[in-house]
Formats: structure tokens, C-alpha cells, sequence
């Protein structure tokens, strides 16, 4: 190869190896540059932006609808409180955490463990309420203390309220917190921890027209659990208006006249139905179950020897005694046995049966129609008609008029009482029925049990003479901010 073509080459390659030389060179003093600038000069900007390195989502829980008497008197509010959470995947040291959190919020340490293993089985980033019904107060020195503990968050929610305290409790009911149990049960549906749900009364009953749609909002947060911007927000929306047709001033002045003595008062319009009052006594207060009971607070109420959450109103079942002649004289008319002119004498006892049976009033009422034994409530005028009706007849009776069945009021638990029968005592208790027996049931006692409202809603269907109502509490519902409404 020619001498001069060998330098040619080599020229050539030297300078292509000084452009490549050249172009790293500038290469690398960009990328030198950009590291300096993103490593001293902005420093503080891309370290912050480095910790904001998570999204989190807060539910925004949904106050409930309020609940109004038929003249629209709140019986149910909602108050701004807070409440702290325990998110699982911020603690580091379990033992550590639970001792810590312990102290600073002034709990049980044993009682934090049973309450973070009894959501267990919920994902690991949902907040745990473990103190909830908080002021500003309260939570001010957990805020304070924020960066020592990343597992805590504190939030803000409508608290349930009831203004009038213990006022128409067994009608409004209370709230509860949902467990585990019916969290995992529904896993379709929008259900959290910590979530409150109606267990009795219309809380319960409108439970799905008063708790609204959670919103949600979801915020960057550091490693360490701060808030570093918002990214979206979807506000709540407050559950409807439940409209009842208590009267709450008839309420009160029932539940006054109680005070003091175990008892029911229902007052009902028979002409459609509406409860106007429905007292039980004892009551309780609703706000106690907004805050989580203790294990032994909750035994010591179901132990109560008064029994305060019982709604004896449709769940107390009592001999009617005397109220039930009017069942008796209208089967006796309607079936036959008797016409308004049928006539027995009273001296004040009688022997039926080869027993002795009295009358409550001991000098007797002397000679009386079916009106006069009515109005003087004579024993001894039932016992006779009794007597010839028979237990079956005085059970179908009974049946019609709406004994031993629900009445089908809008409360749950309602028992259905008891109106026995030849059948019945075959089948409960496998012995034949005995005529004596029927004596009793025929001025309501032996082995009749009815509720209170049964009483209620029988008197009705006879005032209003045989039509037949159901009592009902829920008057109307209306979304919020909603004009209109929808009668039941």
C-alpha cells in the first residue's frame, strides 16, 4: 500500500476519535451540570418531592339524615367531632406502637391489641378507629406529637346527636358500629371500619334513606405521613329526612307520666293509623352508644334487672285482664251467643266448674245486659259467656280482632303474643285443653299474652268499627335539600 494513502488513514481516524472525544466530553459536562443542579442547587425542591412519594385516600364520612317529629322538631342531629385511627402499615414495631399509643392517648394497652386484631382481616391501609367522639381538645396534643407517631391519623366526622336525650329513644333507636363480620360479608358493597349502622328503632328501619354516600379525597403524603398536596376530593352527601308522626311534646308528656315505674303508652289516631306517642319505661339515652361501649359496660346494660332497652311496647307481653271483654263481647254478638239484651246476674261469685269464681266487685252488680257488663266490667257476666263460647271460639275471636299476631308497626323485634287454643295446648305442651281453663282467658288472663300495641290497635279497629289500620311511625321521607316527600 502506498506510503501517503497509510497517512491519509490515519488522519482520518484521528479525527473521528477527536469528534467522538469531543462529543462524550460535552456529553458528560451536560450530565455533570444537571447533577449539580439537581443535587446543590435544587436540593430542598427534588428532596421534597422525593418524600411526597404515596397517595392516600381519606373517606369523608356522610352525615346521616336527620330525624324530625311530625312538626318537623329534630330528634336526630349531627355534631362535628373527631376521632383517631391506627393504620397497620405504619407501624414498624407492634409492640412498640401499641405501648406507645397507649400512653399518649390514655387507653387500655390490652384493649388497643383486642381492638386491632378484631380487624384483622380489613386491608392493612384502612384506618382502625380506636378513639372517636373527640373535641379539638382532645386531639390537639395528639396533633402536636404527629411526626412521633405515623400510624396515627386524626380526622374530623358528623357525629350522630340526640338533643333531646333519652326523649322517644326506643322509637328512634341507635346506632352501632358495623363488625367485622358484616364487613366481610359484603365485600361488594361500600362498607368501612368504623362505619355506624341503625341497629333498633328507625334508625334502623330508614337506615338506607339515612346514611348518605361517603366522599372521599385523595392526598400525596410524605414518608412520614404528612400531607403534601390533594390531588381529588368527592364531598359527602348527607343522608335524607326521615319525618316521623310522633308529636314530640305528647312524647314527653308520656314518657313523664312513666317516669319512675316500668310501663307503656301508645297513643295512636285510629283513623289512620299514625303513633302519635309510643312510650316504654325505662329508657335509655342514644348518645351512649355513639362511643363504643367496654366490654363491661356492655354486660352490665344486658344485665340491667330493668331491662332499659327492651320496647316493652311491642315486645312486653302481659295479661290484657279486663280490656279483653270488648274481644269477648263482640265475638259473643258476632258469633251468636249472646244479643245486646242477654242478661246473667251477678251476686259477686259464681260456681262453674265446681270452682268458686269471683267478681271484683263483692256485693255484685245484680241483673245486667251485655252494655251494663261493659260498663261495670263484670266478671261473672264473662265468665257465662266464656263458658258457652268455648276456648276455640274465644281464640278465633281474639284472631280477628288482631290478638297473637304482629301488628306490623315499622320496628323490628315486634312478638307476636299469644292466644292459646285446644290446638295450641296439644301441640306446645301436649296435654288436652280443660273447659275450667277457658274461665280465666274469658276475662283476659291464664295463659293470654298480648302487647301493649296490640291493645292499641284492637280499641282502634273497634272506634273506627272494623276497619282496619296498621300503626306506623315513618310519616315521609325526603332527600336533603329535597322539598318534595313520599307519604308512607
Amino acid at each position: 500500500m502506498p506510503e501517503d494513502k497509510i497517512y491519509e488513514d490515519l488522519s482520518l481516524v484521528r479525527r473521528r476519535a477527536n469528534t467522538v472525544f469531543w462529543v462524550v466530553a460535552a456529553l458528560t459536562f451536560l450530565v455533570l451540570s444537571y447533577y449539580w443542579k439537581v443535587q446543590i442547587l435544587e436540593h430542598k425542591k427534588y428532596s421534597g418531592l422525593a418524600e411526597a412519594n404515596r397517595t392516600r385516600m381519606r373517606v369523608l364520612a356522610a352525615p346521616r339524615g336527620l330525624i324530625l317529629d311530625r312538626n318537623r322538631e329534630i330528634l336526630a342531629d349531627n355534631k362535628a367531632s373527631f376521632k383517631v385511627s391506627l393504620i397497620r402499615e405504619n407501624v414498624k414495631d407492634a409492640d412498640a406502637s401499641f405501648a406507645a399509643v397507649s400512653r399518649l392517648l390514655g387507653i387500655d394497652e390490652q384493649s388497643l391489641r383486642s381492638r386491632v386484631e378484631l380487624f384483622k382481616d380489613v386491608q392493612a391501609f384502612e384506618p382502625i378507629v380506636i378513639e372517636d367522639g373527640l373535641s379539638a381538645v382532645d386531639v390537639a396534643p395528639i396533633e402536636g406529637r404527629r411526626l412521633e407517631f405515623p400510624e396515627l391519623v386524626v380526622e374530623s366526622e358528623p357525629q350522630r346527636f340526640y338533643p333531646k336525650g333519652t326523649l322517644a329513644s326506643h322509637v328512634l333507636g341507635y346506632l352501632q358500629e358495623r363488625t367485622p363480620e358484616e364487613i366481610r360479608a359484603r365485600p361488594d358493597q361500600k362498607i368501612r371500619a368504623g362505619e355506624m349502622v341503625g341497629r333498633t328503632g328507625i334508625e334502623r328501619e330508614c337506615d338506607d334513606i339515612l346514611r348518605g354516600e361517603d366522599g372521599s379525597v385523595f392526598e400525596v403524603v410524605d414518608s412520614l405521613g404528612r400531607v403534601r398536596g390533594e390531588q381529588a376530593r368527592q364531598f359527602p352527601v348527607q343522608g335524607g329526612e326521615v319525618v316521623m308522626t310522633i308529636d314530640h311534646r305528647l312524647q314527653a308528656r308520656a314518657e313523664e307520666a312513666l317516669e319512675g315505674s316500668e310501663g307503656v303508652v301508645v297513643a295512636l289516631d285510629p283513623r289512620s293509623g299514625e303513633i302519635l306517642a309510643l312510650a316504654s319505661f325505662p329508657t335509655f339515652d342514644p348518645n351512649r352508644f355513639i362511643t363504643r361501649f367496654t366490654p363491661a359496660e356492655w354486660l352490665q346494660l344486658m344485665n340491667d334487672p330493668l331491662s332499659p332497652l327492651e320496647n316493652r311496647a311491642i315486645r312486653g307481653l302481659y295479661a290484657p285482664g279486663s280490656i279483653f271483654k270488648l274481644v269477648m263481647s263482640m265475638g259473643g254478638l258476632g258469633f251468636g251467643y249472646v244479643t245486646e239484651g242477654t242478661t246473667a246476674y251477678c251476686s259477686g261469685s259464681t260456681q262453674i266448674y265446681g270452682a268458686v269464681r269471683h267478681c271484683w266487685f263483692a256485693p255484685g252488680h245484680g241483673a245486667m245486659n251485655l252494655s251494663d257488663a261493659i260498663k261495670n266490667s263484670c266478671n261473672i257476666y264473662f265468665y257465662q259467656l266464656g263458658r258457652r263460647m268455648g276456648i276455640d271460639m274465644i281464640a278465633l275471636a281474639a284472631g280477628r280482632m288482631g290478638l297473637g299476631r304482629k301488628t306490623g308497626i315499622d320496628l323490628a323485634g315486634e312478638k307476636e303474643g299469644l292466644v292459646p287454643s285446644s290446638e295450641w295446648k296439644m301441640n306446645a305442651l301436649k296435654t288436652p285443653w280443660y273447659p275450667w281453663e277457658t274461665i280465666s282467658v274469658a276475662i283476659g288472663q291464664g295463659q293470654l299474652q298480648v302487647t301493649p300495641l296490640q291493645i292499641a290497635a284492637m280499641t282502634a279497629l273497634i272506634a273506627e268499627r272494623g276497619k282496619r289500620i296498621r300503626p306506623h311511625l315513618f310519616k315521609a321521607a325526603a332527600a336533603e335539600g329535597d322539598g318534595g316527600t313520599e307519604d308512607d
